[in-house]
């Protein structure tokens, strides 16, 4: 989802189930399908003003890399490492921090960084004001091995591998449904606090509390192949249950499956419907325990209108539970009324569709291209679904 938006509120229902998850690519609305947005490194000559020559900071970044990878990183399985300066003065460097994970990444994630200077050495490095930190920001974060996922974070092996079994069982569950043509593997990142959470998402904390998982794509991959990162907010994803926790990731790990499908007119409704309706296929929870809000709500006569906004699903949104709720309700609805391949197409064909007109009139004209009916008339039938299965007398 945007880069800058939609998360995973870690309430726990009833049945023990989080309520919803959701996708966040730390950029900006929908901007991890851009290209990147670098700017070309000034030229500069030394002066009396302690400037470093270009060439000479290039040096001096390669030896920086150099002496991680080999040095306090060197416990890590890192296939690449590197920084390319965008901006810098006398004392300061803005630079692009690029690395990849061996057997994990096809491509760089891309940090924004700056490196204090004295002389021709590195004295320090952070995050770039606003931006992400890096997963040794926060300490050392012991890598973890699954079959098919890369766990990392400050946690102790025991936490960290309970949480690569998450990760492998999900990978299975998303490609039977959603195929083998996504990279079919996950790095997860679990920080030891809230407040860590945030640094590795680069936002505000109170922004983000309760939300047990985002998924982000580094701003600047390439468009079918970008670096994700599934980072798991320890304080909410402790307090879930077993199926909860997976629940979670299984939703996260459908955000990275359908990454080259999803464009950003295609509707949050229906991304977030399909990462829901995905994660709870194994589960066997009723309609009522996936959606506790929206029960209640109907049982007071309060029902929809309209399919959710891309509004209602921002952090801390009011009813953004219940958005959640319903989307997975309508993707429910085409899966069980024409078959999960279905659901699949016409998320696929609203992806390869084009902005178009206008994203109402697109969906209409796929309703009826796929599944023979307009969207008014799904929004009805829709609407109709949601009293049925959740009034007190179904």
């Amino acid at each position: 989802m945007p880069a800058q938006s939609t998360a995973h509120p870690g309430a726990v229902s009833g049945a023990g189930v989080p309520r919803r998850t959701a996708l966040l690519l730390v950029a900006g609305a929908l901007t991890q399908l851009s290209l990147p947005l670098t700017a070309a490194p000034r030229t500069v000559e030394a002066s009396t003003d302690g400037r470093l020559a270009a060439d000479r900071l290039a040096a001096l970044l390669a030896r920086r890399a150099d002496r991680l990878r080999t040095g306090e990183l060197a416990a890590l399985p890192l296939a690449e490492l590197d920084y390319r300066p965008v901006d810098w003065d006398a004392g300061t460097v803005t630079a692009e921090l690029r690395y990849r994970w061996l057997g994990y990444d096809d491509y760089p994630a891309v940090l924004q960084r700056r490196l204090t200077l004295a002389g021709a050495a590195v004295t320090g490095e952070t995050a770039a004001p606003g931006a992400a930190a890096a997963p040794w920001d926060l300490g050392a974060p012991n890598p973890v091995r699954g079959a098919r996922c890369l766990v990392l974070g400050p946690a102790g092996p025991a936490e960290l591998g309970a949480l690569a079994a998450i990760g492998d069982h999900a990978v299975p569950t998303v490609s039977a449904v959603w195929g083998t043509g996504w990279a079919g593997r996950l790095v997860l990142q679990l920080p030891g606090s809230e407040a860590q959470f945030a640094q590795l998402l680069g936002v505000d904390p109170s922004s983000y509390q309760d939300i047990a998982a985002v998924t982000s794509a580094a701003a600047g991959a390439p468009l079918h192949t970008p670096a994700d990162r599934v980072m798991v907010n320890p304080d909410a994803f402790r307090q879930l249950s077993e199926v909860g926790k997976q629940v979670v990731v299984t939703h996260e790990t459908t955000h990275v499956a359908t990454r080259g499908d999803t464009r950003p007119w295609t509707p949050l409704w229906l991304s977030e419907g399909v990462a829901d309706w995905t994660a709870y296929l194994e589960t066997g929870r009723t309609a009522r325990q996936i959606a506790p809000e929206l029960t209640q709500d109907v049982a007071v006569g309060k029902l929809p209108t309209a399919l959710p906004a891309d509004t209602d699903f921002a952090a801390g949104a009011q009813g953004i539970a219940q958005a959640y709720e319903l989307s997975w309700l309508a993707c429910d609805l085409i899966a069980r009324r024409h078959g999960r391949q279905a659901l699949v197409d016409f998320y696929r064909a609203v992806g390869a569709a084009g902005p178009g007109a206008g994203r109402d009139q697109l969906l209409d004209q796929l309703f009826r291209r796929q599944l023979g009916y307009g969207l008014a008339q799904f929004t009805q039938d829709w609407i109709g679904e949601v009293e049925r299965q959740l009034s007190p007398q179904a």
